[in-house]
């Protein structure tokens, strides 16, 4: 997960009374806790005293209003996030992050806290694991963070305790082999999950009861059945050669073995000391992309796959592509995860289905505090969403706004928001757009409706006044965050920005921010004019608004 300067700077909780806690990361997308711990020396070894670090963090985590109560200011604040992520079943994952190598005790060490991680999440509600990122995974990390698009994975992997067989199938080359886990665990970007690109599905963490047995299969006396007892692993690539007992596999990804990959990742140390434990694998040398997607899709049929993924071959889902691609010539709709749109395209008219989920619930259901959650987007309020005769105007008005807005929620801050805000950029942009759409609500006297996004586009255009919108919303947006950090909360709790913009009460704040601006603005020096323009530029046709979706 990238992160920019703000977000770095806000997830940093390093200093006195950190509780053995450097940083704190929250990926919303992921529904995981990343806890991370770092020892960056020059050369040299460290021992297993990082580690117990992170054991304290993990028991501390435990209670986490005692930790609270004796941790300094930013990791106070970054805790009430935790809380919040702990109600919707986050999952934590430590990391410590070393330039040097573990000794022998402390990679032992290592193997008995993830062994002790997955006992707690096998018997308690706490799923959480633990990971080693040494420099040899911080350069790769370093590496893939520096390319623009997605990153391809090259990698050779080391056949010589494998047993494999190459064939052609269907004029296609294959290789079938049974890999160690010692050596399936080595592979490029299951860490970070860039090796699962082209998968439908992402991992759906330790809780899930099918990672569960693998993982107890790993870590139990049955390990060396591991074979027979997994379904394999499906990976394609763009191009492979196989020299003697060496595989070089080109554009490398993962269509089905997510899951297990990241399980046993999970499960490294004791994974790396197992002999005779194998998995199998399937290599498919697919250079062709839309054949590339039916084998991901198909090959993950026989279990869930995550609700925005199901969506993305729907009847309604496929009727709005077809008819923004109708209207808009130059455009392109995105329905599956990883598809690029044609370099022909125009990119501001290239609109992706799970940032349209997103836009969709902060216009017309007026909660942008959960556009930050794809799950109850695509499967709980899918149905109330996606309309099959949903205009593409509206889906590209909503692109615009969007456009414009993001313009602004950069480093250099054009709009000067609170700081705060710009290190929520994976949600708090969302609340923006809403204030986009109450400035024509409350400007025709409408708060309960939801105003047409393209009529709203289109006027603001004919006026010359989009830019002024965004920058009047952007400042009520941070009057209301403001507003709200003044304000004394009950049992002397700690402001958190982040739980702020994820509750209902942001919205009242914000409505309250542009109710007064609009008051205010006669009264302001030039402010009369300035009123009659955006009065004039807010007016809209009373057809152009309807009720909102409700998403409660």
């Amino acid at each position: 997960m990238k992160q920019d300067r703000n977000q770095t700077k806000d997830a940093i909780t390093d200093g006195a009374d950190d509780k053995q806690i450097d940083a704190i990361v929250i990926d919303d997308d992921k529904q995981t806790i990343y806890i991370i711990q770092g020892k960056f020396i020059s050369g040299g070894q460290v021992d297993a005293e990082p580690l117990r670090e992170v054991l304290s963090s993990w028991i501390q985590l435990r209670d986490l209003a005692r930790l609270q109560s004796v941790a300094n200011q930013k990791l106070q604040r970054k805790l009430s996030e935790v809380a919040k992520a702990f109600e919707d079943e986050y999952e934590v994952l430590f990391e410590l992050i070393t330039t040097a190598t573990l000794t022998d005790s402390a990679t032992k060490d290592l193997e008995t806290f993830q062994r002790q991680l997955a006992d707690i999440s096998e018997n308690e509600d706490f799923d959480a694991t633990i990971s080693l990122v040494d420099e040899v995974e911080l350069g790769r990390r370093y590496d893939l963070a520096l390319e623009t698009d997605n990153p391809q994975i090259n990698y050779v992997l080391n056949l010589s305790e494998s047993k494999f067989m190459p064939v052609e199938i269907a004029n296609t080359q294959v290789v079938i082999a049974a890999i160690p886990l010692k050596e399936a665990v080595q592979i490029q970007g299951i860490k970070d999950g860039s090796l699962f690109q082209k998968n439908v599905r992402q991992s759906l963490g330790n809780s899930n009861a099918v990672n569960k047995k693998i993982k107890q299969t790993i870590l139990g006396d049955k390990h060396k059945d591991f074979f027979f007892f997994h379904n394999g692993i499906t990976a394609i690539c763009n191009r492979m050669e196989l020299n003697g007992d060496k595989l070089e596999l080109y554009g490398l990804s993962v269509v089905n073995g997510c899951q297990s990959l990241n399980t046993i990742q999970n499960c490294s140390e004791t994974v790396k000391k197992l002999d005779d434990t194998y998995v199998l694998f399937r290599f498919y040398e697919i250079p062709q992309r839309d054949r590339a997607d039916l084998i991901s899709i198909n090959t993950n049929s026989q279990s869930a796959v995550k609700p925005r993924d199901l969506r993305s071959n729907d009847k309604r889902v496929l009727n709005l592509k077809r008819l923004f691609e109708q209207k808009y010539s130059q455009g392109y709709f995105i329905t599956k995860r990883g598809e690029q749109a044609p370099a022909d395209k125009d990119k501001d008219f290239i609109i992706d289905l799970s940032d349209l989920g997103k836009y969709l619930i902060a216009w017309h259901s007026q909660r942008p505090n959960i556009s930050y959650g794809e799950t109850k987007i695509f499967d709980k309020y899918f149905e109330i969403l996606f309309k099959r005769d949903y205009k593409p105007e509206n889906i590209q008005g909503l692109n615009n706004w969007m456009h414009e807005i993001m313009k602004n929620w950069t480093d250099k801050n054009p709009l000067g928001l609170n700081e705060t805000l710009l290190t929520m950029k994976a949600y708090a942009p969302f609340h923006h757009l809403y204030a986009v759409s109450m400035v024509f609500a409350i400007g025709n006297n409408k708060s309960d409706r939801v105003p047409s996004p393209s009529a709203t586009w289109e006027n603001a255009k004919a006026n010359g006044m989009i830019e002024q919108i965004v920058r009047t919303t952007g400042r009520c947006l941070n009057t209301a965050m403001r507003v709200a950090s003044n304000r004394v909360l009950p049992n002397n709790a700690i402001f958190s920005p982040q739980n702020w913009v994820k509750s209902k009460q942001s919205l009242n704040d914000i409505n309250a921010a542009i109710e007064q601006y609009i008051d205010m603005l006669p009264t302001m020096e030039g402010g009369e004019q300035q009123y009659e323009k955006l009065k004039n530029t807010v007016t809209i046709g009373q057809e152009q608004f309807e009720y909102r979706l409700k998403a409660d």
